[in-house]
């Protein structure tokens, strides 16, 4: 992210025509940037989505790990997912060393996600409660 950018603006000002190029660039090369970037924008937005869903499975992953004791990582899942991703990444013309090291950052934070997760549940345990499992109620 660059220094401009570490400020931003709430989510009810950004303005999609936002450029330094504007009255710089021809006005025709412009609206045609900005209709590409109208576009770059939903695809950001369902990335966003599509990372909070992935989040949410991989919490379940991370509470049933904790209750059962298993490690956060598993190296085993995670060299598979990343040759898998590589081939998907190939196919779709997209850099699989890129893929690798977008995966690579997800599992970090999935795998301290999930060391979290089982300290809470390793804290409420020694405490005789129940973790703090948003899907699963007390009475579980």
């Amino acid at each position: 992210m660059t220094e401009q950018n570490q400020h931003l603006p709430d989510a009810d000002s950004y303005d999609p025509t936002a450029s330094s190029l504007a009255g710089h660039v021809d006005p025709a090369v412009m609206a045609e940037l900005l209709s590409i970037r109208s576009s770059i924008d939903n695809i950001d937005a369902t990335l966003v989505f599509l990372l909070a869903e992935r989040f949410k499975a991989t919490q379940k992953v991370g509470f049933l790990k904790a209750a059962h004791k298993l490690p956060a990582g598993d190296p085993g899942r995670e060299t598979a997912q990343i040759a898998r991703l590589r081939r998907l990444a190939a196919e779709a013309h997209l850099d699989p060393a890129f893929a690798e090291k977008f995966l690579n950052f997800i599992i970090g934070e999935v795998i301290r996600h999930h060391e979290a997760i089982a300290e809470d549940h390793e804290a409420a345990a020694h405490r005789g409660t129940a973790a703090a499992d948003p899907g699963v109620s007390a009475e579980a």
